[in-house]
């Protein structure tokens, strides 16, 4: 299967384009889709120029709740705002694929794809708590689907390539997510976990491979093309995904983009705690446990996609030989 590369932390490229304070917004990026949609189009831009095969919306913390509490918008309004999100993506593919159209040198991202990006219903509380998984009892499955389908609604009538639902991380959220996915036969999804540094544990303390692999299960055939993690450090990423390949019957394609390392706290934002490995040390052994969607999260740039690429092709390059 060709290993596709994904872009890397929004909020991090994002912050190169704009002076504002991003990290601690209760919006996150989200605001940009009203305040300056022209840094949003560039970020996109970054990452593909970068040699991302696949860019995903500026929406993982664009919903209704935050746009009718933080800028008074509508139900209405706040889905339009999310369909422009999947507009300014489609802008920055079209400007791109204009720039290489007579570049030859150019020949892995020709056709780059866009995944609408859905994070979990704790991003929009703003109390970092899609990292814990503490509002999950609190909330009923009926709930979640509720909460998710019109975002997910919008975004597949925009007319992205498939959904990015991702740092789930409760196995209620993901359970119903599944159930809400088949409400969508058509569309295809990668469905990423928050999990903890233990090396085996999703957020609220559910074995990781034993969810990952039941939900793979449960969803409609095909309609997963991968399951894996974001949004952690790089480090703790092949204990959660080692024996998945070669303990099932059947290939499971893994997806992963890992954070820089470094650990967020709300009251302080990101904070590095010693000398974490570069995600880009890993690559290699996760290439060989059978991921085939590869990226990076937060604190990551698009010069960290083109040394992914660059990895990337090498690696692809060999296997043609």
């Amino acid at each position: 299967m060709k290993i596709k590369v994904l872009d890397a932390g929004f909020s991090t490229q994002l912050s190169t384009h704009v002076g504002d304070k991003i990290d601690g917004d209760p919006l996150w990026t989200a605001r940009f889709l009203v305040t300056d949609p022209n840094a949003v189009f560039a970020t996109h831009l970054d990452f593909l120029r970068a040699g991302a095969d696949i860019i995903l919306t500026n929406t993982y913390q664009a919903t209704i709740d935050g746009f009718v509490k933080y800028l008074n918008m509508t139900e209405e309004e706040s889905l339009q705002i999310i369909g422009n999100a999947v507009d300014y993506a489609k802008d920055a593919v079209n400007v791109y694929s204009k720039e290489i159209e007579d570049n030859a040198n150019i020949v892995t991202n020709r056709k780059p794809l866009i995944a609408g990006s859905c994070g979990p219903y704790g991003a929009c509380l703003h109390d970092g708590s899609e990292y814990t998984g503490s509002y999950c009892p609190n909330v009923s499955r009926q709930f979640l689907i509720d909460w998710h389908r019109p975002r997910i609604r919008t975004l597949i009538e925009k007319g992205v390539d498939l959904l990015a639902i991702e740092t789930i991380p409760c196995v209620r959220e993901a359970e119903a997510i599944i159930d809400l996915l088949k409400e969508f036969p058509d569309t295809y999804a990668w469905l990423t976990f928050s999990c903890r540094d233990d090396g085996k544990s999703i957020a609220d303390g559910s074995n990781f491979q034993k969810i990952a692999m039941r939900c793979y299960k449960k969803a409609l055939p095909g309609q997963l093309l991968a399951i894996g993690i974001n949004c952690i450090s790089p480090q703790y990423v092949t204990a959660l995904l080692k024996g998945i390949n070669q303990n099932s019957d059947d290939f499971i394609p893994l997806v992963v983009y890992p954070n820089s390392g470094e650990k967020y706290i709300v009251s302080e934002g990101w904070k590095k705690e010693g000398e974490a490995p570069s995600l880009h040390e890993f690559i290699d052994e996760w290439l060989d446990l059978g991921v085939c969607y590869i990226g990076g999260c937060c604190r990551t740039y698009a010069t960290d996609i083109k040394k992914i690429r660059s990895k990337v092709d090498q690696r692809q390059e060999q296997h043609i030989e």
